[in-house]
């Protein structure tokens, strides 16, 4: 599906105040957690899924609120006092270094069970691991795609070393001498996409002779097949929050030239086997695990039932975070409708079985069933979304008129891009979530 232009306007919050008059956005009331009777500790109900870039950092620079932050999210140890996740769409690193990033940032232990890339959920795609893979990006792709579980890895460079006849666009880099091909790489079978890589000519130039070649550079192309390798992409940010006073493209800006480019010359859409990243389902999906083996290697046995999603980006942070909460609402209701069918079934009636509910299974099976049941939005003012540093005093000019610039696959939805409430930075958002949870760091 193409994306559009689409005017669009939100009733976002103000501090502390739903994001429209009844709205269930966020709960009006609710309990932190309680003290297990066994072990006399108290046991949290939620959990924090923090965004990073624009919400903890502006590039390399911290964020004055997100240390303030975290001092209230951790006890007289140091210990965090609720499961926490960051949740980045970046994916040009370990999981370790980006680990010991936030701790420099943030003043405490982050370990990397606590940051979840963009590529993490790659994990699952076990039946990809064994074949031979073609990644592009920056930085140590062939660790990154090694650490996630693939063996058989090519990078852009090794393929170009291999076909040097292939990168033409940049004069200077062209062979001196006439030479022929060093086939000595096995052929390509799926092509993944870790995020913006820096010779972007080189990447789309290669991308798109494996896809027309299947694989097979020694091959012609092949334009008028319907279909192509299988093709995984992370992170699908068209822009993001450095330094400089505007957003600068992300990886999302790539995957648009690469779809483009693709299309103009089979006159086909670029097709993917998976899209990874926020506002994925997938991603929350796995981050929803994670909080609940941290809960659990931290002893707390009582179910985390809600999720808060901190993030500057309403197309991305705001829109996934809504996106997985209507999963979770319409996930209860399948339950309620499922259970029904069964007492329907006992009797011998016929009852109809769901698609929905087979293709949720599918996950579950790696991740088990999540144990949240709503996970909801708050959007900073420190990032992407930046209303002139302040926040906004008339909620309904929270979201002005605008394109969507969510990918091309995802169909927009304007109730997906209204967040739960708006606030300044990260510490307004950790004080929001407690007013919210009856939290105290007392207990």
């Amino acid at each position: 599906m193409k994306a559009w232009a689409l005017v669009f306007r939100s009733a976002g919050s103000l501090l502390g105040r739903p994001a429209r008059p009844g709205s269930s956005a966020v709960p009006r009331r609710g309990t932190a957690g309680s003290v297990s009777p066994a072990s006399g500790k108290y046991e949290p109900s939620f959990g924090l899924l923090f965004d990073i870039d624009g919400v903890l950092v502006r590039g390399r620079t911290p964020i004055p609120a997100a240390k303030k932050a975290f001092q209230k999210l951790v006890d007289s140890k140091g210990q965090l006092v609720v499961p926490v996740v960051f949740v980045t769409n970046a994916g040009n690193c370990l999981r370790q270094k980006k680990a010991d990033q936030l701790s420099h940032i943030l003043g405490i232990p982050i370990s990397q069970d606590q940051v979840m890339m963009s590529h993490s959920p790659l994990k699952m795609f076990r039946k990809f691991h064994e074949k031979c893979v073609l990644v592009s990006g920056q930085g140590p792709v062939l660790d990154i795609a090694k650490n996630v579980g693939f063996t058989n890895v090519v990078s852009i460079d090794m393929l170009r070393e291999s076909f040097p006849l292939l990168d033409m666009v940049d004069h200077n880099r062209r062979p001196k001498l006439p030479s022929s091909p060093i086939v000595n790489l096995p052929k390509v079978e799926a092509v993944i996409l870790f995020g913006e890589p820096i010779r972007w000519e080189t990447n789309l130039q290669l991308i798109i002779d494996v896809l027309l070649t299947s694989g097979n550079l020694s091959n012609v192309y092949e334009t008028s097949h319907s279909s192509h390798l299988p093709l995984l992409a992370c992170n699908m940010d068209l822009m993001w929050m450095a330094e400089a006073q505007a957003p600068r493209f992300g990886h999302g800006t790539f995957m648009v030239c690469l779809e483009n480019i693709y299309k103009k010359i089979t006159g086909q859409d670029l097709k993917y086997e998976a899209l990874m990243g926020k506002p994925s389902e997938l991603t929350y999906h796995y981050a929803e695990y994670l909080i609940r083996e941290q809960a659990a290697e931290r002893g707390w046995n009582r179910p985390i039932r809600s999720l808060y999603a901190i993030g500057d980006n309403l197309m991305t942070d705001i829109y996934g975070a809504n996106l997985y909460n209507r999963y979770l609402e319409e996930r209860l209701a399948r339950k309620s409708t499922k259970a029904v069918a069964q007492v329907v079934a006992a009797t011998g009636a016929p009852t109809p079985v769901s698609q929905e509910l087979d293709a949720e299974s599918i996950w579950e099976s790696e991740l088990a069933s999540p144990s949240a049941t709503s996970c909801k939005s708050i959007l900073v003012c420190t990032g992407v979304y930046n209303p002139h540093n302040e926040v906004p005093k008339d909620a309904s000019q929270c979201i002005k008129e605008t394109v969507f610039h969510g990918h091309r696959d995802f169909r927009f939805d304007p109730a997906l891009v209204e967040p739960g409430n708006v606030v300044q930075d990260v510490d307004a958002a950790v004080e929001l979530i407690f007013k919210i949870e009856k939290f105290s760091t007392a207990v």
